[in-house]
């Protein structure tokens, strides 16, 4: 395993078509908006289905969903339990070396020492953190959304007797018709080297991205309703590039598009003088 190279910036354009990006519970489940009527895109959201690649492409994941679980363990306590060099460390409770916990942690699970995790859990005398080298922006939709509602109904009673709801009882769905999302991110040298993420996981990290919608369809996101449509990968030479994540983010020039009705009505440039070219990937 070979240390990181260098730091990494990296961007996603990815389209939404007739589906619920990511509902937000508060609202009726209706897809996330903020006070401009852009849409929006949660990183835990973003962070969920990296962790769901991980899983596809092999790799230990810490913070599984319960469908998606492949090792038995019904919570995070139970996981962490199961391994027995973490397991021995904590039960020497004060004199448990929370450094070496932290290390044995990101050692067995990549997402720990990708975006980092709390440990603490109730009736444990260790607690401990681990900040990760893996930071991801909400995505933001590049223009205003518009949020289509459909009225549904049940075609069944879920229970019988004179409790139970018609069949015909009226529920809502929503969606996006459609709009092209940004995601930005980016990998910190140092925070990598504490925890031990290399450039192997960097390229599994990377091939997670480009493949971001495999295996997540659902009622709300249809197979082959959200895709990557381009993405833009930076790994400078340095550990901390003159030029800042935040400079190589705001040289993107995006004309406005009122209405999009494809990836291609967007005309998408990237220039900024001094700064390393980045590996573009089209994908439509």
């Amino acid at each position: 395993m070979s240390a990181l190279k260098g730091k990494i910036d990296f961007t996603l354009f990815i389209s939404v078509l007739n589906a619920n990006p990511n509902g937000d519970p508060l609202n009726g489940n209706r897809p996330r908006m903020n006070m401009d009527g852009y849409g929006e895109i949660s990183d835990v959201c973003i962070k969920r289905k990296i962790r769901n690649r991980f899983q596809d492409l092999g790799q230990r994941v810490f913070v599984q969903s319960d469908d998606r679980s492949d090792d038995g363990c019904s919570s995070l306590k139970e996981r962490a339990d199961s391994c027995e060099k973490l397991k021995v460390e904590i039960a020497k409770k004060k004199k448990a070396d929370r450094d070496l916990c932290a290390k044995i942690a990101c050692e067995e699970w990549l997402d720990v020492r990708s975006f980092g995790q709390v440990f603490a859990f109730k009736g444990e005398d260790v607690s401990f953190g681990v900040r990760g080298p893996v930071s991801i922006h909400q995505a933001v939709s590049l223009s205003p959304v518009d949020i289509i509602s459909m009225q549904i109904t049940k075609s069944v009673n879920s229970e019988a007797g004179k409790e139970s709801k018609a069949s015909d009882t009226m529920g809502t769905k929503h969606r996006i018709g459609y709009a092209v999302y940004k995601v930005m991110g980016s990998v910190n040298v140092q925070l990598a080297e504490k925890t031990g993420f290399t450039q192997e996981d960097a390229e599994i990290l990377k091939e997670a991205l480009k493949t971001l919608f495999e295996n997540d369809a659902s009622s709300a996101r249809p197979d082959g309703s959200m895709e990557v449509c381009q993405m833009y990968w930076w790994q400078h030479e340095e550990k901390t590039p003159a030029i800042s994540s935040g400079r190589i983010q705001r040289a993107f020039h995006i004309d406005p598009v009122s209405r999009p009705k494809d990836f291609t009505d967007y005309h998408i440039t990237w220039n900024l003088e001094g700064c390393m070219e980045p590996e573009v990937f089209d994908f439509v």
